[in-house]
């Protein structure tokens, strides 16, 4: 009987945000992975364990969630006055295919911190002790991340005592800047691809909900949580054990994604499950977060649940906070609205583990919104380095 033998690749294991992933440098993947294609496909596919019909990745890297199942590569900037090209792959966790039309918000604030312990900033721009600038070309979307890394000792400092709601531990604090995060690549420029700030987004047998869709951060299709029959305080268990609740947002998603023009068909739905997102808001209420903490209606200005890749986030992904936070500052949005209106530079919104601040600076220009920046925190932490390994012939 004939066997290929495994081979193993330098990679490490790192927490960004409220996810984490898989990351490399480019220049140390195999030669036929350095370029998009079939071959980086089914290798990151091997790496995470997809596809999975028991939906458990017990044969592979990944945690058989959204929140777990991504790889990331990093290299020496291809853009001016950028350090880093950082691009993220979003693995199907049942479906043989790669998503690689977003970008990860939680593990931008990784690749910041990869950027510096693969040494790939240069080393006269990382100092003995303060706060190292990496400037991130995220080269899924064509954006601009900066994030300021904390350093201690020449070393990207990890502990801290920054908490982070739907992360047990605290670490070191990062601050994310996301510049010019509207997606215009999807829209021709406008960060509201219908050119409405609400529309009625009609679902084909389902019905007619008012919808904020918005390409900031990540493409995302916001509705009002009591207009599809929820109240915004759900933890997961209540959507994601629920198949029926599940199909009717994947039908939502798909309209939206049609009516901003992110796909022609449905049927391109299936092969584009990371962009749009789905979301839901309401206005602040008490409710008891996934840890047992209750959170006081005072606390935050509105709620916010978000679904990836076809389930409910357990926390909230970082790109949609982007999304949210922008979408909060522009009045007559259903996030602002939800957030009581008015002009708004940041919010604190609620999600299933907690709450999270986002700020955005948002301005009308000739008529039309722009957001200039978002601005966020988050930690990353390794988990683990060295070498994953694959069969030789996975890919």
């Amino acid at each position: 009987m004939s066997n290929v033998p495994q081979i193993r690749i330098p990679a490490t294991y790192i927490r960004g945000g409220t996810s984490k992933g898989v990351f490399f440098k480019l220049t140390d993947l195999p030669e036929s992975c350095q370029v998009p294609g079939e071959a980086r496909d089914k290798l990151f596919m091997r790496v995470i364990g997809s596809p999975d019909p028991y939906a458990a990745h017990i044969d592979g890297m990944g945690g058989a969630t959204s929140s777990t199942s991504k790889c990331v590569i990093l290299s020496k900037s291809s853009v001016p006055d950028h350090d880093v090209d950082y691009l993220y792959g979003q693995v199907s966790i049942d479906k043989a295919f790669v998503d690689w039309s977003g970008n990860c918000g939680n593990l931008s604030t990784a690749a910041g911190a990869f950027a510096i312990h693969a040494g790939l900033i240069d080393t006269s721009r990382v100092t003995d002790n303060g706060v190292c600038v990496v400037r991130i070309w995220q080269a899924n979307i064509k954006k601009t991340i900066i994030a300021h890394v904390p350093v201690s000792n020449s070393q990207v400092q990890e502990t801290g005592d920054f908490e982070l709601d739907g992360v047990t531990f605290p670490a070191a604090e990062i601050v994310l800047e996301f510049l010019d995060p509207s997606d215009d690549s999807e829209d021709g420029g406008s960060m509201f691809p219908t050119g409405n700030l609400v529309d009625d987004l009609e679902v084909p047998g389902v019905g007619t909900f008012k919808a904020t869709m918005i390409t900031a951060g990540i493409p995302t299709v916001f509705v009002n949580a009591e207009d599809i029959g929820y109240t915004g305080t759900e933890l997961r268990e209540a959507i994601n054990t629920d198949p029926k609740a599940l199909a009717r947002f994947e039908q939502i998603r798909v309209a939206g994604a049609l009516r901003m023009g992110l796909i022609k068909t449905p049927e391109e739905a299936l092969t584009r499950q990371h962009t749009p997102k789905i979301a839901f808001v309401a206005k602040p209420k008490e409710y008891k977060a996934s840890s047992g903490k209750t959170i006081a209606s005072d606390e935050v200005d509105l709620l916010v649940r978000a679904l990836s890749m076809g389930k409910l986030h357990h926390a909230m992904m970082g790109t949609c906070a982007v999304a949210i936070g922008t979408a909060a500052a522009v009045p007559g949005t259903l996030v602002n609205l939800a957030a009581g209106g008015g002009d708004r530079e940041a919010v604190r919104f609620g999600h299933p583990s907690g709450t999270l601040r986002v700020g955005a600076e948002a301005r009308l220009v000739n008529g039309e919104w722009t957001v200039t920046k978002a601005i966020m925190s988050r930690s990353a932490r390794i988990l683990m380095e060295g070498w994953v390994r694959v069969p030789g012939d996975a890919f």
